[in-house]
């Protein structure tokens, strides 16, 4: 005689989870996936309007954030994680990017790049690490294709993100002896507001011959990895499915990289330095 056994609670049902970035893009879609599926979230953003919104759709507290400010961010992550009585999950979310040519451009945007990516993340990690330190807990950190593969104007962004992907590493060695895992997500180019902003540049157009570096990902394809990834404490999250076997192949991959887009390359350079780029989310001090 056959049983049908009911199915347990899904597996992200009840989890404490905090993500930072949850304003828009990635983190937004994110927290609205999680909390569908049962979580319990706490929120963190720059920007209030769109912050309160999403936090009010995922029945959230939430701080508006600065994560490269890390007074703020330990006063932050304490609150929000004594609200949910205690964490989890956190996702490292926070991140912006903005074209840089290495020579002759601005040495600010770098430091900001270095400021929310890297001091950010590490910000994140150094609040959210105690309350995350028993066998339950898991800590993700959003890296990029980029920190594998080094594009020309993302030199800034690419330094970035390999060093939010060492972070992670680090942090996961760590976190072991509490039992607590620690991932690090690679995507390519996904279909999301950072990308439209990031590559919507004359210099970019130059380069990709108006179009994307590659073929843009639905924003949906990296959110159900991310749920995937969180629900198992996975170790490596990736979308497109095809960034897991460029990453063991870096040095091959970089080298293919280095042949595409010689001919435009000097003019694209020559725009960058005169262009002006917005970064990809606007920051405190550019208000």
């Amino acid at each position: 005689m056959n049983r049908t056994v009911p199915p347990g609670p899904p597996p992200l049902a009840g989890r404490r989870v905090l993500i930072t970035g949850a304003a828009r893009g990635i983190g937004a879609a994110l927290a609205r996936r999680l909390h569908a599926r049962g979580a319990r979230l706490a929120l963190a953003g720059l920007e209030p309007a769109r912050l309160a919104s999403v936090a009010t759709a995922c029945e959230a507290p939430y701080r508006t954030l600065d994560v490269g400010d890390h007074p703020a961010t330990e006063t932050a992550v304490a609150e929000l994680a004594a609200e949910l009585g205690g964490l989890d999950v956190v996702v490292a979310n926070a991140g912006i990017a903005g074209q840089l040519p290495l020579v002759g451009g601005d040495p600010a945007r770098l430091e900001r790049m270095l400021r929310v990516n890297v001091l950010g993340v590490y910000h994140t990690l150094r609040a959210a690490g105690p309350h995350l330190a028993h066998p339950r807990g898991y800590a993700l950190v959003i890296s990029s294709l980029a920190a594998a593969v080094h594009l020309p104007l993302l030199g800034g962004y690419s330094a970035s993100k390999a060093a939010v992907e060492a972070l992670g590493n680090t942090a996961r060695i760590e976190l072991r002896p509490s039992g607590a895992r620690v991932g690090v997500a690679y995507f390519a180019e996904l279909d999301t507001e950072m990308t439209s902003r990031g590559f919507g540049t004359r210099a970019a157009a130059l380069l990709t011959g108006g179009g994307s570096l590659s073929r843009l990902t639905p924003l949906s394809t990296g959110v159900t990895a991310l749920e995937r990834g969180i629900a198992r404490r996975s170790r490596r999250i990736v979308a497109p499915w095809w960034v897991a076997p460029v990453l063991p192949v870096r040095p091959v991959a970089q080298r293919v990289v280095e042949r595409i887009g010689r001919r435009d390359l000097a003019e694209a350079l020559e725009v960058a330095r005169e262009e002006h780029a917005p970064l990809t989310t606007e920051q405190p001090e550019d208000r």
